[in-house]
């Protein structure tokens, strides 16, 4: 009987995942049973999608609207929003859900900016990134960075605290750049360890 009890919820979730289809990265229709990824992994992933679903909706309801997709452990965004603050208050939120690896973030924002503020902030991101891909000490691909207002959001993944610091470092010589926003994990503080 007890086993019965334990193979039934088994039983019901991969009933679940084989009959259906998913619309999103790989295009509208893709059957979970021609999914690369283990079962093991597609389990992981739609937990980290519902989590992550769950805490931008408590956070505001508006956010039901947003497309999220998790393949593996990294996080796809797609949708709208108001604000360049609520953005990158997502991408903060999408790199702080336990096991990500990743985070692309595709939303639009509505509101209008000043041509000569948007200039600032993309001489702002160039330069900085610039100087992250040439620093031999950071992984320049495991950060995302945006600027806003000539603040600059700094979203990734370090592998130790040196790496961090080579960033904050990097970041104080940009001239215009008026505050920093970093929200950098370690490798080590990852429930899945990346490859």
């Amino acid at each position: 009987m007890k086993k019965i009890i334990l193979i039934l919820p088994i039983l019901f979730l991969l009933n679940s995942c084989v009959g259906s289809s998913t619309k999103g990265v790989f295009g509208s229709g893709v059957s979970v049973a021609l999914d690369p990824r283990t079962l093991g992994t597609q389990i992981d992933d739609s937990i980290m999608q519902k989590n992550l679903q769950t805490r931008l909706v408590l956070t505001k309801k508006k956010y039901f609207l947003l497309s999220i997709k998790v393949l593996d452990g990294r996080i796809f965004i797609r949708g709208k929003v108001d604000e360049p603050e609520e953005k990158l208050k997502i991408t903060k939120m999408a790199w702080e859900t336990k096991g990500a690896r990743s985070v692309k973030n595709n939303i639009k924002i509505k509101k209008e900016f000043s041509f000569k503020n948007f200039a600032i902030d993309v001489l702002i991101s160039s330069q900085l990134r610039t100087a992250l891909i040439l620093n031999k000490k950071i992984k320049a691909s495991n950060f995302n960075l945006e600027t806003v207002n000539q603040r600059t959001y700094i979203f990734g993944i370090a592998h130790n605290e040196d790496e961090k610091k080579e960033i904050i470092q990097e970041a104080k010589q940009i001239v215009d750049l008026k505050e920093l926003i970093t929200s950098i994990l370690m490798v080590s503080d990852l429930s899945r360890q990346r490859e």
